[in-house]
């Protein structure tokens, strides 16, 4: 495929992208407008939205590379990620009716809205979300270095820049409408390439022959690194910013319950497609140098250029819809919880638009510049969710299903996990064994968590106080917007 061809098409699919930003701006008037979309967000934009971003940056370049490498273990991404779906729905969809604008108010309030705990969460997912949006900045540039011929840095630079001024312009509301448009054009991008794929190796009745088509990967050594992957992936669900950003916006509880099941359902009906495009892909071409460029090989060296580009620009769909969610979730953190706990007052919500703007376009480039070292999308975004994570998806859970966890309990949970995952940085031969560090860090985040609870005094503090706390932070900024 031509590499100007392809550069024009992304250049054209930006503009509408942009396009459509600029139509939406003019109906926000206030911060909640831009962030949270004035928390009307109805179910078919929710679901559009949610499944563009759990089918990112991991379930096409990073998937399609397991399988390519590891076989059906690529398929593993998205068992892990449809099952954090359900079980999102499950245990936190009646979050929304508190009215929390941000993860690290809501695991205050499981806290008696204790500000240590708010304070340390608000940190660690500001930059989870920073962590998230460079692994999309990271698995988008891949399309443009592979297929537009464009050096690594200024690839990266280029696609920051694209999804970053139709988020800037448009805040959440345009993240929800161009995420639908994207997970339609996600679903056509992917069945294109399956049913290419197949067809190249011989048709389906040869799929169960492929050289790297066995299931392996479920028994001996392999079996532990696979299910950790899932496992990883599970937790990256349940503690990621970006789909608590879809409970807090969506216009109820029942809008969240309904289309996380479907998202959670409809992923893993979708997990064996990458998987599968990544063994096709290794028995036309073992030789690759890079596993994750398989799905690039696919749609730009072997499939016809039209049909490739409808799947290039899918994938770097995924990848956009993706990044633009975690860009929206971190400048909420930003200016609801780390501006505050820094500087001891609250911003003016009169120019919270504004200021969000400039929130992000500084946020893209933190998350730009933690991109530059990283070159295993995979690894990245296990030893990302590893650290920051683990820890963090224990403390949520003890604290809103474990009436004896204490906030002292909440934080060594959270460094305890944090802890272990730095400990296996300098253990190769344990990251072999386990297959990355999210299990034993979930082991250590637990049993930290626990036994500080139970060293400490109980809470002391009921739901109903915990509430009217934050109900009064949040009176004291609709207070200013009236003003």
């Amino acid at each position: 495929m031509s590499p100007t061809l392809f550069l024009s098409v992304f250049l054209l699919y930006i503009l509408g992208m942009i396009g459509l930003s600029v139509w939406i701006s003019r109906r926000q008037n206030s911060g909640e407008d831009f962030l949270l979309g004035n928390r009307s967000i109805p179910l078919i934009l929710v679901l559009g939205s949610t499944v563009a971003t759990m089918v990112g940056t991991g379930s096409s370049i990073g998937a399609v590379g397991q399988g390519y490498a590891n076989g059906w273990r690529g398929a593993m991404f998205g068992v892990g990620g449809g099952l954090g779906m359900l079980l999102l729905g499950k245990l936190f969809a009646d979050v929304r009716k508190y009215n929390f604008m941000t993860m690290s108010e809501e695991l205050s309030f499981y806290y008696g809205a204790n500000r240590w705990i708010k304070g340390l969460v608000a940190i660690s997912m500001l930059l989870a979300s920073i962590g998230w949006l460079g692994a999309h900045i990271l698995g988008g540039s891949y399309y443009l270095e592979y297929v537009g011929k464009i050096d690594p840095v200024v690839a990266k630079a280029i696609l920051a820049l694209g999804f970053g001024t139709y988020v800037i312009i448009g805040g959440y509301v345009a993240v929800v409408w161009t995420d639908t448009i994207q997970a339609i054009i996600l679903f056509i991008g992917f069945i294109a390439m399956v049913v290419f794929a197949v067809y190249q190796v011989g048709g389906p009745a040869n799929v169960s022959n492929l050289t790297n088509g066995s299931l392996d990967f479920l028994r001996g050594e392999q079996l532990l690194p696979s299910i950790s992957l899932a496992v990883a992936i599970l937790v990256g669900i349940l503690g990621t910013p970006s789909y608590r950003q879809r409970i807090y916006s969506a216009d109820g509880p029942e809008t969240v319950r309904k289309s996380f099941y479907l998202s959670g359902v409809l992923y893993l009906m979708f997990c064996f497609l990458p998987a599968l495009i990544g063994i096709c892909v290794f028995q036309i071409n073992p030789n690759l140098e890079n596993n994750d460029h398989a799905f690039l090989h696919m749609a730009n060296d072997l499939m016809p250029a039209t049909i490739g580009m409808v799947v290039l620009i899918a994938g770097l769909s995924a990848t956009m819809s993706s990044a633009s969610s975690d860009a929206i979730a971190a400048v909420a953190i930003l200016f609801r919880d780390v501006y505050e706990m820094f500087t001891g007052k609250r911003p003016d919500s009169r120019q919270m638009v504004r200021n969000s703007r400039w929130g992000l376009l500084g946020i893209m480039i933190v998350a730009f510049a933690v991109t530059l070292p990283a070159e295993d999308i995979i690894r990245y975004i296990k030893d990302m969710i590893s650290f920051v994570m683990s820890g963090l998806v224990v403390c949520t859970l003890m604290g809103k299903y474990w009436p004896r966890a204490t906030w002292q309990g909440g934080i060594a949970a959270i460094l305890g996990g944090g802890g272990c995952t730095v400990l296996f940085k300098y253990s190769d031969s344990l990251g072999a064994f386990w297959g990355g560090p999210i299990i034993p860090s979930l082991i250590c985040a637990t049993v930290a968590g626990v036994a500080v609870s139970l060293s400490t005094p109980a809470r002391t503090v009921t739901d109903a106080e915990a509430l009217e706390i934050l109900a009064t932070e949040r009176r004291e900024m609709e207070m200013h917007d009236e003003t």
